[in-house]
């Protein structure tokens, strides 16, 4: 028996790249997956996939910049499953352009999506963690925020603001609860479609080494599979060609 089995995990962003890619590997590892994103066609569709290939996964259409929508996701894991192990806080944007274009709005969404977003999920999580006197927190960031360059100021402020909040929780935590984050490099995703065309093409550059998403699924799995008393706190998984 995996130190994955049976375990229930609830994934945000889970519609498309790394979240989809991360519920595949950890049902095919035997964990209960409860599914949240924007586009509830694709979750359905994901979760047929995954109870047809003999996993178990259910699904609620999740707009993690709305509170109550991650309450309600926690509370389809507790009210299905009856607890949740770990809560993976994936879903993210990166709108990324020069700061002399005073892309104001777009600065915004992305806080109130990459950071926010974070929070609301640990504010749906915690008591319940608290309560069952276990459960774990992973959280997506990027390596965006190690390596600071042009174009991508705000969408690193938002990441690097996870990673503080991170280990800020995991030292709060105590021993009855884990804090990973998870820092991928380029991966391939449609996380350019959104972007402006100069901001757009410096991405299409990087997606021609990125890594593909299940590498960070594996990186993923290797936090949550690990016993309890072992914290993997910080992962960074980036193509090696990746400066």
């Amino acid at each position: 028996m995996s130190g994955i089995e049976g375990k229930v995990v609830a994934i945000t962003g889970a519609s498309s790249g790394i979240g989809e890619a991360t519920a595949l590997l950890l049902a095919e590892r035997g964990a209960k997956i409860v599914l949240g994103a924007r586009r509830p066609e694709r979750l359905e569709a994901l979760a047929d996939r995954i109870e047809k290939a003999g996993g178990d996964a259910t699904w609620a259409r999740t707009d993690v910049t709305r509170r109550e929508d991650l309450a309600g996701l926690v509370k389809l894991a507790r009210d299905r499953y009856g607890k949740l192990d770990v809560l993976v806080s994936n879903a993210g944007i990166g709108l990324i352009s020069r700061l002399d274009d005073l892309r104001v709005e777009d600065w915004e969404e992305m806080i109130d999506v990459n950071l926010k977003g974070v929070l609301y999920g640990i504010a749906a999580a915690l008591p319940v963690f608290r309560e069952q006197g276990f459960g774990h927190f992973v959280n997506t960031v990027s390596t965006a925020g190690l390596r600071i360059v042009p174009l991508q100021s705000v969408y690193a402020g938002t990441k690097n603001a996870v990673r503080t909040i991170s280990e800020g929780l995991r030292q709060e935590a105590g021993d009855s609860l884990r804090v990973t984050v998870v820092s991928p490099g380029a991966v391939r995703t449609d996380f350019a479609e959104r972007m402006d065309p100069a901001a757009k093409a410096q991405i299409d550059k990087m997606m021609e080494t990125a890594l593909s998403p299940d590498a960070v699924a594996r990186a993923i799995a290797f936090a949550i599979e690990q016993p309890d008393g072992v914290d993997v706190g910080d992962i960074v998984v980036r193509p090696t060609a990746q400066g």
